[in-house]
């Protein structure tokens, strides 16, 4: 949002408004300032988990469609793309305890 935000402003002169509040991953909606795009910032665990299935399930569909036949993309930047997405998954899961 904000990268797109940021896009309109530098090639236009305009500057759009934020919404004031936003749906949440664990369905409620929250002020937008409230939010994040970064796991460590995120502190419910709904919204957590939210994120980090949809970035699973991301990485497989993004993988699934580099193997495909005319692909605009090849299968090993399907696999770097697939694998950014996990590593964020696994960031939205947050610290591991030692066992």
């Amino acid at each position: 949002m904000a990268a797109v935000r940021e896009m309109m402003a530098a090639t236009f002169g305009l500057v759009g408004d934020v919404p004031s509040l936003v749906d949440t991953g664990c369905g409620l909606r929250a002020p937008y300032a409230m939010t994040s795009p970064r796991p460590e910032n995120v502190t419910c665990l709904a919204c957590r988990e939210h994120a980090r299935q949809e970035h699973l399930r991301f990485a497989d569909e993004v993988e699934r469609l580099g193997g495909m036949a005319g692909s605009t993309i090849s299968t090993a930047q399907a696999k770097l793309a697939a694998d950014e997405h996990r590593e964020l998954a696994e960031r939205f899961s947050g610290p591991r305890r030692a066992e």
